[in-house]
């Protein structure tokens, strides 16, 4: 096992052991880390993007096939500039308009519980813009 496979492969074991604290936790056949944090699906990758430079990248899907509308993008992109924790992304498909929230960081050496917490702030920021982005979809109807 190289380097780089090992030290990616330590960093995805303490994402998984700080996420079982919280959540059910799948490894796919390709490594990453699946879960879902109320009706959100998340998936936990690592990489090392340079020598010494080792992250976890998160992707949590917050919504799908939402109305497509200049009120939906005002929404994400006011809420962008809100600071949080992760990159709001939009795509918008044959069905409407899918929302992402993706959070990279360096974590290589960090405890399970301080990641733990970590990890879970972006989820949570994502179960949060779920119900907001879907009550507004709603009330748009």
């Amino acid at each position: 096992m190289t380097q780089e496979a090992a030290t990616t492969a330590r960093l995805m074991t303490a994402a998984k052991e700080a996420l079982e604290n919280y959540h059910d936790v799948h490894v796919d056949d390709d490594g990453a880390l699946t879960f879902r944090h109320s009706e959100v699906p998340c998936a936990v990758q690592a990489m090392q993007l340079a020598e010494g430079l080792t992250v976890l990248s998160l992707t949590c899907v917050v919504a799908w096939d939402l109305p497509a509308g200049d009120e939906l993008a005002q929404s994400v992109a006011e809420r962008a500039g809100q600071g949080l924790f992760g990159t709001l992304g939009v795509v918008r498909t044959e069905r409407g308009v899918d929302v992402t929230l993706r959070y990279a960081f360096p974590a290589e050496g960090m405890d399970p519980a301080p990641l733990g917490t970590l990890l879970m702030l972006v989820v949570a920021t994502a179960s949060q813009l779920r119900s907001e982005l879907l009550a507004e979809s709603e009330g748009s109807i």
